[in-house]
């Protein structure tokens, strides 16, 4: 099943890209600091203000392996936060195409045999709520946890499929589909699956401009919202990657979303191709608590579980963050060729 073309070594571990069904994906196979390095989650006791993310050694993969497949050709969103609009479409990924990603992510660290968290991230390319395979895949790897193990020879503990979506207005599927993975987070993975919306800002003039007018209105997703059934274990997430000029209006949130179903996330937009051509920044983003403080503090406030998350320089020089791909023009920023993962 091996089908990897390229291959780089990065920081915390391997981006690679292959042929498949259709042309070339791009995957990641990597490790992660833990949230004690990168995270402040007052909810989950994470309460140090992040003054930057060293450069450090990953925990080890058999506590915690991160894969972050592509599950489409290219891409039909425009966002002008990210560069994998000048990939090339070729249409979505299939079940074989996701399982190779997989396989292939897993085989390029033979020597883990078990990991105790696998967090398998439908986000390198494409819009996941389009492709039905995304969905097909996330229930047979619930259903053959043991196939994987005698087939590529890695057990899983936990199997934590996360699906992010930018809420496409124009996809009549929208609504079946969100309540689709709804059914499979909470009843096939019994809560241990992650659903995250890219909201961004609260303000739809700012949306509007930076998903060129593809995104469904906070209002209308809010009324779909209501009809989500409750989140079993983790809550769902509205995801905000932040610029420094994006708007939070805190008390819209808790106007149109229920803190008892949602959580909050807050990132900084990332510093990959299309943001420095569009001029979309996080100023201070990765050496300065400054620009998540009040964001964070209003949706506390209005009662959300907030959790701010703040990546390395290693991680965005390898191009681990959202919005970048080789495959789309972005170039990696180091020469070292050194992963640091513990145990490896």
């Amino acid at each position: 099943m091996n089908t990897i073309d390229r291959k780089f070594t990065i920081p915390t571990g391997y981006l690679f890209t292959g042929n498949y069904s259709k042309g070339q994906l791009e995957t990641l196979s990597i490790g992660d600091y833990g949230k004690s390095k990168n995270v402040k989650a007052d909810f989950l006791g994470y309460t140090k203000e992040i003054e930057g993310v060293p450069n450090c050694h990953c925990m080890p993969l058999s506590e915690k392996w991160v894969i972050t497949i592509s599950t489409q050709y290219g891409c039909r969103m425009k966002c002008t936060f990210c560069d994998v609009p000048n990939v090339k479409w070729r249409g979505n990924a299939t079940v074989s195409d996701l399982k190779a990603q997989l396989y292939n992510a897993i085989s390029l660290f033979p020597s883990v045999r078990y990991t105790e968290r696998l967090n398998l991230h439908y986000a390198r390319m494409g819009e996941p709520i389009f492709n039905e395979a995304v969905f097909e895949f996330s229930r047979w790897m619930i259903a053959n946890k043991k196939t994987i193990a005698d087939e590529i020879g890695l057990r899983i503990e936990v199997l934590h499929p996360v699906l992010t979506t930018s809420l496409p207005k124009a996809y009549t599927k929208l609504e079946e589909r969100i309540m689709e993975w709804c059914r499979i987070k909470n009843d096939l993975y019994n809560g241990q699956a992650g659903f995250q919306f890219s909201i961004n800002s609260t303000d739809e003039v700012q949306r509007t401009e930076m998903y060129q007018g593809m995104q469904l209105d906070i209002e209308d997703f809010a009324r779909i919202a209501e009809r989500m059934p409750d989140p079993v274990s983790r809550k769902y997430c509205l995801n905000f990657a932040y610029s420094t000029d994006f708007i939070i209006d805190a008390e819209k949130v808790r106007r149109l979303f229920d803190p008892e179903k949602f959580m909050c996330k807050i990132t900084p937009i990332h510093n990959n191709t299309a943001c420095r051509a569009n001029g979309i920044e996080t100023v201070g983003g990765y050496d300065s608590w400054h620009p998540y403080r009040q964001p964070e503090v209003d949706l506390k406030a209005a009662g959300f579980d907030v959790l701010v998350f703040v990546p390395s320089i290693d991680e965005e020089d390898g191009l681990v963050t959202c919005g970048n791909v080789i495959l789309g023009g972005s170039a990696l920023k180091y020469d070292e060729g050194i992963i640091k993962i513990e145990g490896l």
